[in-house]
């Protein structure tokens, strides 16, 4: 009796051991699967794939210690299977993570881009964990493993504690398309930047974004509402900036009405323009050989594209011949699936494109030549029938550049009439908003002449040469030429002189300047501080977000933090802390973090001005940013007191 109580309690023994055995080989198994799973991602978002990139290096240095544990003969410990298990769901969280970064919405993504920092961080702080509970002096590894897990708890201890700073170009830019509600081409600059630094150029681009905002709108269910209806605002401006239809985000492609009758036929994709997703009616061919609904591609090419919507190759022309080919085989198959295309309308009004194209081209020619005429008069009439085309029509602005309108236009920037002068600026800050228009021009050096007029021009002439300003800043070398050619302190004069125009014009391009640290330096220099500090008094000026963008950028430079961190600013910061907009509450954080982590007496001031409690409502419902650094700020003042 009592052999057979024994043999049956080794039985049960035996039968534990073979479930521990193939518990942990499950576990290891599913832990290498994932890490197999994010090695096969195809690419991330370009605001986050560098960070993606990091981490995917990283998990897969734990698949040689993975495979090594699944080899083992003998069983693992409890507390090894307790640490992989924490290191499963670090691993999962990490996979949820990544595929976020790689399928989910580029724009909210880039809104919520500290937010994206802080989620990494996490994972390699749960990872971190799980690797240093690990008893690896219980199992029966290889040297080389052993080395291995020491090199990636090196790994996440360097991840975790790294401090990645906010793209702040991106961030200006973010906050300048927002606040756009007109149609100043400068502005346009601003929604084209945004565009290509995001990677949504093409319209193949923007549908897919729709497709991923769609799904965000959908999960999210109404959390974060700030930064999803930002989202839907900044993808509205990219699709209207595209010539796309200003339809709601929420609808599926249009189906003609004449196919909802027949649900079971399959349209063949080759009869749907790749613009609207809609059968084509008018099939035209453009020069890269793609195929187009005739209206879709002239919208497209009215708004100043000149690359082939689905490729983003650069076009060779712009004429469009009719695919007469195509046009038969859809009316054949339509006539044979008993299908009625839907009907154009009889007259419609001619684009901008074909007016533009009505326009004789040796009349556009004459007005060029006539740039250069002895005759002030004649002068004077083209350079103001130049800028008024290259504001109205996106084809024009490309037309005066192949007619050689660019090296005359410059010239005229030094022409001794206050008039012409306005004219050849603005006709020139228009014609940057074209991206190839922008090299060509800032190849005939036009800074020093527009830092001239920016100078000694007339208000209207200061404010269109800040926008040039900023326009031709978006290429890196013009940034350093700017600063170099004394261009910064004009600018400030103007942010300290100027119309409320003016000033938004040089609150826009000073910014963008002072991303390099040379110009940030002569932008203080220069007393840009005490302007700024101004605008922020001045409640009627609707600046305050970039005005404290600026002031976020400065305060990373030590004699920008010595002039910006007097006790009155610090009060100015608690003040928007506690009755600003979220976004204010956000900017003002975002500064006071800054200024405090390099001196925690600021920090003790802003208590005395009775931050504390205004931060603990932020830190609650505040914009995810906001709350970021407000916590941010409490854990300083918590490690202040324990100091």
């Amino acid at each position: 009796m009592v052999a057979a109580n024994y043999a049956c309690l080794i039985n049960i023994m035996m039968d534990q051991q073979q479930q521990h055995g193939d518990q942990s080989e499950v576990l290891v198994n599913e832990l290498i699967g994932v890490i197999e799973y994010v090695k096969a991602i195809p690419d991330f978002r370009i605001t986050q794939k560098t960070q993606s990139c990091c981490l995917v290096r990283r998990l897969k240095l734990l698949l040689p210690l993975l495979e090594e544990i699944r080899d083992l003969e003998s069983p693992l410990p409890e507390e090894c299977l307790v640490c992989l298990r924490k290191l499963q769901k670090a691993v999962l969280s990490g996979k949820k993570l990544l595929k976020a970064c790689s399928v989910g919405s580029k724009i909210y993504l880039a809104f919520e881009s500290e937010g994206v920092m802080i989620r990494f961080k996490s994972v390699y702080e749960k990872i971190s964990q799980a690797l240093d509970a690990l008893p690896h002096h219980k199992l029966a590894l290889s040297e080389e493993v052993k080395e291995q897990i020491e090199l990636i708890r090196e790994q996440m201890r360097r991840a975790k504690t790294r401090s990645d700073s906010q793209d702040m170009e991106l961030a200006m830019d973010m906050i300048v398309v927002l606040s756009t509600e007109n149609d100043r081409n400068a502005d346009s600059a601003s929604i084209d930047r945004l565009a290509n630094k995001l990677g949504l150029r093409t319209v193949e681009d923007l549908n897919t974004e729709t497709a991923a905002v769609r799904k965000l709108v959908k999960e999210r269910r109404g959390h974060n509402a700030e930064a999803t209806q930002q989202t839907l605002i900044v993808l509205r401006k990219f699709r209207r900036f595209s010539g796309m239809d200003e339809k709601d985000i929420f609808e599926e492609p249009v189906v003609p009405k004449a196919l909802n009758r027949s649900p079971s036929i399959g349209t063949p994709n080759e009869f749907l323009c790749p613009i609207s997703l809609e059968i084509m009616t008018d099939p035209v061919i453009i020069s890269t050989g793609q195929t187009y609904e005739r209206d879709n591609i002239q919208q497209w090419l009215d708004s100043g594209h000149r690359t082939c919507p689905k490729s983003g190759q650069p076009l060779d022309h712009l004429t469009l011949a009719p695919n007469f080919a195509l046009k038969n085989l859809i009316l054949q198959w339509c006539e044979r699936n008993n299908i009625e295309l839907p009907k154009k309308y009889a007259a419609k009004p001619p684009t901008s494109l074909e007016k533009a194209s009505a326009e004789p081209k040796n009349r556009m020619l004459t007005l060029v030549t006539n740039l250069s005429s002895s005759r002030l008069d004649v002068q004077r009439k083209a350079v103001t029938k130049i800028r008024k085309l290259s504001k109205e029509s996106p084809e024009s602005r490309v037309l005066i550049a192949k007619n050689g309108g660019i090296p005359p236009l410059v010239q005229l920037l030094s022409y001794p009439d206050s008039k012409i002068q306005e004219n050849a600026v603005t006709a020139l800050l228009n014609l940057s908003i074209d991206e190839e228009n922008k090299i060509l021009i800032s190849k005939e050096e036009p800074i020093a002449p527009i830092i001239e007029i920016l100078q000694n021009g007339n208000i209207g002439a200061k404010e269109n040469s800040a926008a040039a300003l900023f326009s031709l800043s978006m290429l890196d070398e013009n940034k350093s030429t700017i600063g170099a050619l004394d261009g910064i302190s004009p600018l400030v004069e103007l942010l300290r002189t100027g119309t409320i125009r003016g000033k938004k014009d040089a609150v826009t391009a000073l910014f963008n300047l002072a991303l390099g640290h040379a110009n940030k330096s002569r932008a203080i220099e220069a007393g840009i501080v005490a302007p700024l500090l101004q605008i922020l008094k001045d409640n009627h000026l609707d600046m305050t977000d970039e005005t404290l963008s600026i002031l976020l950028l400065l305060s990373s430079h030590p004699e920008g933090r010595q002039q910006i961190g007097q006790l009155s600013f610090v009060e100015t910061l608690v003040d928007f802390i506690r009755d600003g907009t979220p976004k204010n509450k956000e900017c003002a954080s975002a500064v006071l973090l800054e200024l405090g982590i390099h001196n925690s007496n600021l920090l003790l001031a802003a208590l005395q001005y009775g931050v504390y409690e205004h931060l603990v409502e932020v830190a609650q419902s505040g914009t995810d940013r906001g709350q970021r650094k407000a916590n941010s700020i409490l854990q300083q003042i918590s490690n202040s007191e324990q100091i």
